[in-house]
């Protein structure tokens, strides 16, 4: 509605929820489904008789007949009219983006990550509506990458939509390269501890690490992960068990080397949708944890104070500060809503175009920078102590016992109540242990 599009491209399962809606949808005119069959039955055809319901084999078949030179894009031509932002801090902004936003992010990256080529097999599982997804799958389209779709539920051998027996969409295809979200790895990294028994001697045993591999496929040389702040523990298991050879592996790994492949740890990157995901990147061979690496060449990055939470850029060691993001990455605005662009993007005296994130950083001194703070998810208690949402969060996802969770301040309230999933697997080998019968 917000968008007033004309044409929908969906599945058969969207394209029922969409004639649910059709009273809403006055703008609609055309309806694209990806699935060959269209099974109607009267009712999508019947009630919106207003609509054009065509397969996309339709579609292709009609582009066939028709053909037509292409219309090239300029710089300045919007590419993405509206990317969603995640609305954790509000209601969903839609962010415009150009080509010239999209090709600053994807052309830098393809610099950073060596040996990108059509040797590479990208997983894809992350939405296209997804800022890093799109940029990622950008790249790989641009290096002549393979790519394959997989989805959250069906990665692994072991996740819920996988039965059991069969293998997943990491086992399948066996990728080199995949991007990530720190809620996905951290379940990687639970499923793993659970099968070691949660024993620290074991992660010495070279078993485990293989045990690791395999869970991705066996081939993985390079993980980004982005879009949340990954914890230390996590991030440092993943290095080990990626980045450390193994003797049981040597046929696979002499079979990277053929390939022109290495092992390598986990990398991150921090960018935000109104950046095009372009913001900083880690080294290729950084090991180190919980920073975000150095600005990406298109990205001009600097913190600028913010007294009301205590951060400067005159402290001590490190500076400190709101992270601001200018470069020709940064987006032309959000859709509609010229009083939110108003307030987060801004030009300088030089035309610069900036965009204050709301996230709080400081800059090591070897340039990388790290995110240690959000300014919306900073609460004033009732007692005047100051919790970040943010912080508590990511230090309780971290258990095997917890499968998501959300915190809540009130400051009229003089504590912080956390509303947790409990992992399911974890709560029933509790209570077998604990001999209580798991209902």
């Amino acid at each position: 509605m917000h968008t007033e599009v004309t044409t929908v491209i969906c599945g058969h399962k969207e394209l029922k929820k969409l004639t649910e809606l059709s009273g809403q949808l006055d703008t609609v005119k055309r309806v694209i489904c990806m699935d060959d069959e269209i099974q109607s039955n009267g009712t999508a055809v019947e009630r919106n008789s207003s609509w054009t319901i065509t397969s996309f084999t339709d579609v292709e078949k009609l582009g066939q007949e028709n053909p037509a030179d292409a219309d090239l894009p300029l710089s300045a031509d919007i590419a993405v009219i509206i990317m969603y932002t995640s609305g954790s801090t509000g209601l969903p902004k839609g962010v415009m983006m150009t080509h010239g936003n999209v090709l600053a992010t994807v052309s830098v990256v393809m610099t950073i990550v060596p040996g990108l080529g059509c040797k590479d097999v990208y997983l894809a599982y992350l939405p296209l509506a997804h800022i890093l997804e799109l940029a990622a799958e950008n790249v790989i389209a641009a290096v002549g990458s393979s790519i394959g779709y997989g989805s959250p539920l069906t990665l692994t051998d072991t996740s819920n939509k996988i039965k059991k027996g069969t293998k997943g969409d990491a086992s399948m295809l066996r990728p080199t390269l995949m991007t990530a979200v720190p809620a996905i790895l951290d379940r990687i990294r639970q499923t793993v501890r659970k099968k070691v028994d949660g024993s620290e001697k074991l992660l010495r045993n070279f078993l485990v690490f293989r045990r690791f591999r395999q869970f991705l496929g066996g081939h993985i040389r390079f993980v980004l992960c982005g879009g949340a702040p990954l914890s230390d523990d996590t991030q440092r298991f993943i290095n080990v068990c990626l980045g450390v050879p193994n003797k049981v592996d040597d046929d696979d790994e002499k079979e990277d080397k053929d390939k022109g492949h290495a092992a390598a740890p986990i990398g991150q990157g921090y960018g935000l949708t109104e950046t095009c995901a372009g913001g900083t990147f880690s080294e290729y061979d950084d090991t180190s944890v919980g920073c975000v690496g150095a600005p990406l060449p298109c990205s001009f990055i600097k913190l600028i104070d913010w007294p009301g939470g205590g951060y400067l850029t005159s402290d001590s060691p490190m500076p400190r500060g709101e992270v601001v993001v200018g470069g020709p990455n940064v987006t032309v605005g959000y859709f509609e809503n010229e009083e939110k662009a108003k307030e987060a993007y801004r030009v300088d005296e030089t035309g610069m175009r900036w965009f204050h994130t709301g996230d709080i950083g400081r800059f090591h001194a070897n340039g990388c920078l790290e995110i240690i703070d959000r300014k919306k998810d900073i609460v004033k208690l009732q007692h005047g102590e100051y919790v970040s949402l943010g912080k508590v969060e990511t230090a309780l996802i971290v258990s095997p016992y917890v499968d998501n969770i959300m915190l809540h301040a009130d400051p009229f309230r003089s504590c912080s109540v956390a509303l947790m999933v409990a992992s399911q697997p974890m709560m029933e080998d509790w209570a077998s242990k604990q001999e209580i019968k798991y209902a």
